[in-house]
C-alpha cells in the first residue's frame, strides 16, 4: 500500500529532492570526452559529502557505486570505472541521495557531441515521455494513467520501453509501494491520492524493449546493443499539478 506522507514527509523529501537534483546538474555539466564513468562517480562523492548528505545507493543490495552511470547500450544500473566517454556518447546519469532519513532519487541523460538524428529522437522521446508523466501524476487519476502517457509518447517518436524495471514510491525507503511500469493500459492499478510520492523514470530504447544484465549482476544492458536512454524526476501527488521534488 503506498504511504501517505505528511507535511514533515514532504519538507524532508523536497531537500532529499533538491540535494539529488544539485548533484545531477553538476554532474551533467562534468560530462565530456575523456571523462572516465569512475571520475564521475569519485566527483559525485565529493557533491554528496559537500551536501551533508550520503549516497543512497552505495551498497544497497550490494551495488558498489556511489551513483549509476550507464553509457549508450547501457540502460540502468551501471557502474562507475574505467570506461572513457567519448564524442557521440549518450551518457544517463542517475543519483540517489540519502539526506536526515529521506531518500532523493533523479536521473538525466546527457548527449556528448552527438550527431546521430536517431539518437538525438530519443534522448528527446524520453524526456518527453518524463513531462507526460508528470501531467499524469494527479490525485483521482490511476497508476496506469502514468505507464500510459509514457508508453504513447515513447510509440509515437518510434522508441520503445523497457518492461523489466519500472518506477517506484519513495520516501524514507528508496523503493516504496506502488511499482509504476512505462508501459500499460490506462485507468489501471492504485489510485493516486494527494500525498503520495513517486519516482517517475522512463526508460526508453532505440531499438526493442529486450535487456539483459551483463556479467558484473548489475549493469543493465539493451539486448541488440542500441542506444537507450533514463529520465527521472520525484514528484509529490496532489489534487491539482504534481510537485516536482527532485529540483535544485
Amino acid at each position: 500500500m503506498a504511504l501517505i506522507k505528511t507535511a514533515k514527509d514532504l519538507q524532508g523529501l523536497r531537500a532529499s529532492g533538491g540535494i539529488a537534483a544539485r548533484v545531477r546538474n553538476k554532474l551533467a555539466e562534468a560530462v565530456a570526452p575523456g571523462v572516465t564513468t569512475g571520475e564521475l562517480g569519485e566527483y559525485a562523492r565529493d557533491l554528496i559529502e559537500a551536501e551533508g548528505a550520503e549516497s543512497a545507493f552505495l551498497g544497497y543490495r550490494g551495488f558498489p557505486g556511489v551513483i549509476c552511470v550507464s553509457v549508450n547500450e547501457e540502460v540502468v544500473h551501471g557502474i562507475p570505472g574505467r570506461r572513457r566517454i567519448r564524442l557521440g556518447d549518450v551518457v544517463s546519469i542517475d543519483v540517489g541521495v540519502r539526506y536526515e532519513g529521506y531518500v532523493g532519487d533523479t536521473a538525466t541523460t546527457v548527449m556528448v557531441g552527438v550527431t546521430d538524428h536517431d539518437v538525438v529522437r530519443l534522448v528527446r522521446a524520453a524526456q518527453s515521455s518524463l513531462e507526460a508523466a508528470v501531467k499524469m501524476a494527479r490525485a483521482r487519476g490511476r497508476v496506469s494513467d502514468i505507464s500510459h502517457a509514457i508508453e504513447q509518447t515513447a510509440l509515437a517518436q518510434g522508441c520503445s520501453v523497457v518492461r523489466k524495471f519500472v518506477g517506484h514510491g519513495i520516501g524514507r525507503d528508496m523503493h516504496e509501494e506502488p511499482q509504476v511500469p512505462n508501459f500499460g493500459a490506462k485507468g489501471r492499478g492504485p489510485k493516486l491520492k494527494a500525498g503520495m510520492t513517486l519516482c517517475l523514470e522512463p526508460m526508453l530504447n532505440l531499438g526493442n524493449c529486450d535487456v539483459e544484465v551483463l556479467a558484473d549482476g548489475w549493469t543493465v544492458v539493451t539486448r541488440d546493443r542500441t542506444c537507450s536512454a533514463h529520465f527521472e524526476h520525484m514528484v509529490a501527488v496532489r489534487n491539482g499539478e504534481a510537485e516536482v521534488l527532485s529540483v535544485a
